[in-house]
């Protein structure tokens, strides 16, 4: 219904300010040595060489009008498409490697010209069907499954043969894709990941890839990473030791940076350090996809994850590496060697209490209190891992920036 369409739309907005928001705020406080990569964005004024008459707003409101495309429809094949200037795409690749490759591969909805450019004509039905049309298509067949678990395979699926569907499924259904993609479902997928791995995506680092890694690092085959999620699978939300299968985490986290950040699918890298896993299961199960072996700790364990994080920073010096699940006794350390040298932030720790902060404020809001009493409350915080530390200190924090003393 219209109602529930602008209803959808309201959330997604909201959706996408608040992740913005979000990698705003942790950017803006990472390290001084990440400033230059924050400090690209500019503006860019013009003034075109014809002369500027009186009534030069007239004009220009005169001009955005005859070249806007509002109101404007498009039949056949570009049935809702767009067909304004956009810089095109440059890939190497053509042929039967595009539709094979999830993030060129567009399905039937190649047109005419993209299919001679491409050298795909022939290898597709010849019936052009519209990215519009495979989302409804798509979301029917979604509809019709009632399990969630059998939901997230699907999308990943989808995912994994077609990425620009993939986003314009959850950018124009995020409130009802985003709890199959992350949380709750996201923690079976994660139990589940190593019976149904069907193809690679991300990277894992081992014991074994010491003195190796500022080379392997390069085995990824896209050049200008953004944004890295990492996990070693200690603490995968409310699961555990979950080890190598834990990549569920950071491939699920960055589909909701895509499409609600707005982050390009080939600019983010789902990382996991497989360090060993305590979880007896796992070690005996013959399906299990990581290092079966126990974990490491101590210094063998920050020595690895300080060359990974060396190895990242070489190739990509201006990427913002997120920790994520990471255990409540390594979370705070890595946390703080890093947050001064790397553009990094640890989502249980910071995300979390970040906002878990703004709802205690709202909620002091809407009781009429004044947000400056957030002192004089007493809260309890139930659970001391990563996110309940996390969410402590940002409370403390926000009390001594109101006045209170620690």
């Amino acid at each position: 219904s219209p109602g529930g369409a602008t209803r959808r739309a309201g959330v997604r907005n909201n959706y996408r300010s608040t992740m913005l928001t979000m990698l705003s705020n942790f950017l803006a406080s990472a390290s001084s040595r990440g400033a230059p990569a924050r400090a690209r964005a500019s503006s860019l004024a013009a003034i075109g060489s014809r002369g500027l008459s009186t009534s030069s707003s007239t004009s220009s409101s005169v001009d955005e009008d005859v070249h806007s495309e509002e109101g404007l429809t498009h039949d056949g094949e570009w049935a809702g498409c767009t067909r304004r200037f956009l810089p095109p795409i440059k890939i190497a690749v053509r042929g039967a490697d595009i539709l094979t490759n999830p993030l060129f591969n567009k399905g039937t909805a190649f047109k005419s010209g993209e299919r001679d450019r491409l050298r795909v004509r022939g290898l597709l039905p010849p019936r052009i069907v519209n990215l519009e049309l495979q989302k409804e298509r798509f979301m029917k067949t979604l509809r019709e499954e009632e399990s969630m678990i059998r939901k997230n395979i699907m999308l990943e699926d989808l995912h994994d043969r077609n990425e620009t569907l993939y986003h314009r499924v959850i950018i124009d259904h995020i409130e009802e894709i985003a709890p199959l993609i992350y949380t709750p479902t996201v923690g079976q997928a994660c139990k589940e990941f190593g019976s149904r791995y069907r193809r690679p995506r991300g990277m894992y680092f081992t014991e074994e890839d010491r003195g190796q890694m500022a080379a392997m690092i390069y085995n990824w085959p896209l050049p200008d990473v953004h944004v890295v999620v990492v996990t070693d699978g200690s603490r995968i939300l409310g699961l555990g030791d979950l080890g190598a299968q834990g990549m569920g985490i950071p491939i699920g986290k960055l589909s909701l940076y895509c499409a609600a950040g707005g982050i390009a699918p080939h600019r983010v890298l789902p990382v996991v350090l497989d360090v060993g896993t305590d979880n007896e299961e796992l070690l005996n199960d013959p399906f299990y996809i990581g290092m079966p072996k126990k974990r490491l700790h101590g210094k063998e364990y920050y020595h690895l994850v300080d060359e990974f994080m060396q190895a990242v920073r070489h190739r990509w010096p201006n990427v913002l590496v997120q920790f994520e699940d990471f255990s409540s006794d390594k979370a705070q350390n890595l946390l703080d060697k890093y947050r001064d040298t790397h553009l990094c932030f640890n989502d249980d720790i910071q995300g979390t209490g970040a906002t878990t902060l703004s709802g205690v404020l709202g909620a002091l809001r809407a009781k009429g209190a004044d947000v400056n009493s957030l002192g004089e409350q007493r809260i309890v915080v139930a659970g001391a891992g990563s996110a309940g530390i996390g969410v402590a200190q940002v409370l403390m924090q926000a009390m001594m920036e109101q006045g209170r003393t620690e």
